[in-house]
């Protein structure tokens, strides 16, 4: 595991920081979460059960306080800790990671053949974002690829979008799903042709969580050809601010811009009104649903 380790601490470290609440709704999806892992990870009955066990043991402890991503991330680590396993979905990624790389190809092509090709690049990087584990629902990467591109953005700031890249020279883009890289790539490297002064850095996962990017999941992977990938330093689900290392903060500080990808990040920066930042998400929970006042299965481009 990174340095940041399950302990009592942890909880109080969160606790003080300025986030939005989870919901009710959350508890359930977060035990789903746990049992998620003894599937993928094979275990037996007794070991799964223990695994339960653990997750059951603190939801109760879990505070109203604070977002999904920040509750669930102790969860992870002491069943990670149990088990002695730091990467619990190691194997899952890596598939993931090579059902994106089939497709994109087709991605490719579909770029390229677009009339509108900033509205196709950003819809191509959002639909990398269906592959969740942690999600209510889950949907077909291949279908969604096809499917997106004929859907219209329930929440559409892409104009406003457009104009920033225009006028910035710094960009963090907040990466989220493991697979999510390819088409990620994608993206970037269209930005960086379209807007050709911009420098973007790329940020991921501090550690293992769910099966959301870290930096050893981008081992020679040719997003290094377009953007500076960063290890975060954050060990939730979700950019907690207030959880960056320095460096990371340093750079995320002094950007002019911010594209955030997936639900974690949002929940844990929706309210952040320090920098201009841009979520590109699929809606795939009730919680979030909620929130935007969308449904699920759309798509959004919401600036705040």
């Amino acid at each position: 595991m990174g340095t940041l380790i399950f302990d009592s601490g942890l909880s109080q470290k969160l606790k003080s920081l300025k986030i939005v609440n989870i919901a009710t709704d959350c508890l359930s999806c977060i035990f789903n979460q746990a049992l998620k892992v003894t599937k993928e990870l094979g275990l037996d009955d007794n070991r799964s059960k223990e695994v339960l066990d653990i997750a059951a043991s603190m939801i109760p402890k879990m505070s109203m306080d604070l977002t999904p991503p920040q509750n669930a991330t102790p969860m992870y680590q002491k069943i990670s800790k149990y088990l002695k396993v730091d990467d619990l979905y190691k194997d899952i990624k890596e598939k993931s990671i090579q059902k994106a790389k089939d497709l994109e190809p087709l991605a490719y092509e579909i770029l390229k053949n677009s009339s509108d090709k900033f509205i196709t690049a950003t819809k191509i990087a959002i639909v990398g974002n269906v592959i969740d584990l942690a999600s209510e629902i889950s949907f077909d990467l291949s279908d969604e690829l096809k499917n997106t591109m004929q859907r219209s953005f329930a929440i559409d700031n892409t104009n406003e979008l457009h104009e920033a890249l225009k006028k910035s020279k710094k960009l963090v883009y907040l990466a989220d799903n493991a697979g999510e890289n390819i088409f990620d790539k994608i993206y970037i490297q269209y930005l960086r042709d379209e807007f050709k002064d911009i420098e973007i850095y790329y940020f991921v996962r501090g550690e293992p969580i769910i099966n959301d990017l870290c930096l050893e999941d981008l081992k020679d992977d040719p997003i290094h050809d377009f953007a500076t990938v960063i290890d975060s330093g954050v060990p939730t689900p979700g950019l907690v601010y207030e959880m960056l290392s320095e460096s990371a903060k340093e750079i995320f500080d002094s950007a002019d811009l911010i594209i955030s990808k997936g639900m974690g990040n949002y929940e844990c920066l929706n309210q952040a009104k320090s920098h201009p930042i841009f979520f590109l998400l699929k809606v795939k929970c009730s919680v979030v649903a909620n929130s935007l006042n969308k449904k699920i299965g759309d798509i959004i481009c919401k600036k705040i």
